[in-house]
């Protein structure tokens, strides 16, 4: 079975793991277009989000305190069966149904929610080590579609920094990115 949401999963997924793999123990202390969030420190937050949006899939509750390491031996490789588990989680047309006993939105908004953070920090990822990110415009789209919903909303909570004005056409990736509060521009 699939979803929209897990058809989008699997089209993101493999590029975000491509930089991840393509990240060198020496890159771990890079600063990144997430302000105050150094290389690790957001691999760290990322799988964070690969890990909690499984459960959030399965209406089961999430543990966002960031207390594990996760940049132990292996972690290129489980991130990417962290990542698969994450489209596999989404698969099930359940997990769309209904709204979310941990969120309190609709389990359609949070399932939107993974595919989003996994871009966009797949993203700063990329830009902070020097490797490039191809999205693939349906992934673009839904994002500016999960934006025009909970853009505002996740300002509010500190999900996303203030827009930063872009000259980018507006259903490209640079003007999701602003939109996310990510200057597009961004170097170390």
């Amino acid at each position: 079975m699939s979803t929209k949401t897990s058809e989008l999963l699997a089209v993101a997924a493999p590029r975000t793991v491509a930089v991840v793999r393509g990240i060198s123990d020496e890159q771990l202390g890079l600063p990144t277009p997430c302000p105050d969030y150094t290389v690790r420190d957001l691999l760290g937050h990322l799988f964070d989000v690969v890990v909690n949006f499984q459960a959030l899939a399965r209406r089961e509750e999430a543990d966002w305190s960031g207390k594990t390491d996760h940049l132990t031996h292996g972690w290129r490789d489980r991130f990417a069966t962290e990542t698969a588990r994450l489209t596999e989680a989404w698969s099930d047309p359940a997990a769309l149904e209904g709204v979310s006993p941990g969120m309190g939105l609709p389990q359609e908004t949070v399932g939107s929610m993974a595919l989003i953070d996994l871009t966009v920090h797949g993203w700063d990822l990329a830009r902070a080590t020097g490797q490039e990110l191809t999205v693939d415009p349906a992934v673009v789209s839904a994002g500016h579609e999960f934006m025009d919903r909970m853009g505002d909303m996740g300002q509010k909570m500190g999900a996303f920094g203030p827009p930063v004005p872009t000259e980018a056409a507006p259903a490209s990736m640079d003007a999701l990115l602003g939109r996310a509060g990510r200057n597009p521009a961004w170097t170390r």
